[in-house]
């Protein structure tokens, strides 16, 4: 293939003058598009989180053992082997291409709440992970959801179904205090208020985008 840089067009015919202005025609050797291997870097990654999980369990192996030799009370070596096993879910989803982000980042957020309220439960349970950890993360998550919006300002719609996971686990802690469970109800109460006004906000400014988005969602029509 050869160019003409006097009309700006590329010529396909196997010619050596331009057809148009019959000037010499410049050839154009053939560029292909280099990409990263994602499948060497993807491979590089599973590896390294091997090893990780290699080293976490040795580690809490010893931290077991150390624990169980010098034990008074405390269980210190499963909290760190819940601290570990997070580090390794982590790795793990990272590069996960079959489920999108958006689905990872919650995953994770929930596996990370769990996880502190086995702490909470493991340190003698003094309702930490209820009254601070959980409002603390949907907070969090409420802050990340406006940040991504205003990223993606295209598509911001998609974040409407994480707004929804937010008022779920807003109600968390009224649920749990029916149970006898330490509950700080006026953080609860702020937290809860928080997700519901980002929702209401996100329909009343989103317009009909937003509507369509929920018919969608739940398949009205």
């Amino acid at each position: 293939m050869s160019k003409c840089h006097q009309w700006k067009v590329e010529i396909k015919d196997n010619v050596t003058l331009c057809p148009l202005c019959k000037s010499v025609l410049e050839k154009k050797e053939p560029i292909e598009n280099v990409y990263p291997n994602v499948r060497v870097i993807i491979k590089k990654h599973h590896h390294w989180t091997r090893i990780y999980l290699f080293a976490a369990i040795v580690a809490e192996t010893l931290l077991l053992f150390f624990n169980y030799k010098t034990y008074h009370g405390s269980l210190w070596a499963v909290v760190a082997g819940v601290v570990l096993f997070y580090g390794y879910i982590g790795l793990k989803f990272t590069f996960m291409d079959n489920m999108e982000y958006k689905t990872r980042i919650i995953i994770l957020i929930m596996i990370a709440i769990f996880g502190v309220i086995l702490i909470d439960l493991l340190t003698g349970f003094d309702g930490w992970s209820l009254n601070y950890f959980i409002p603390g993360g949907i907070i969090l998550m409420n802050t990340a959801i406006i940040v991504l919006m205003i990223i993606n300002i295209r598509n911001w719609q998609s974040y409407m179904m994480i707004e929804l996971l937010t008022i779920l686990w807003s109600l968390v802690p009224f649920v749990l205090i029916r149970s006898g469970l330490p509950t700080n109800l006026n953080v609860s109460l702020g937290v809860f208020a928080y997700s519901i006004f980002l929702f209401l906000g996100t329909i009343l400014i989103g317009g009909k985008r937003a509507s369509t988005e929920l018919k969608r969602r739940f398949h009205v029509r």
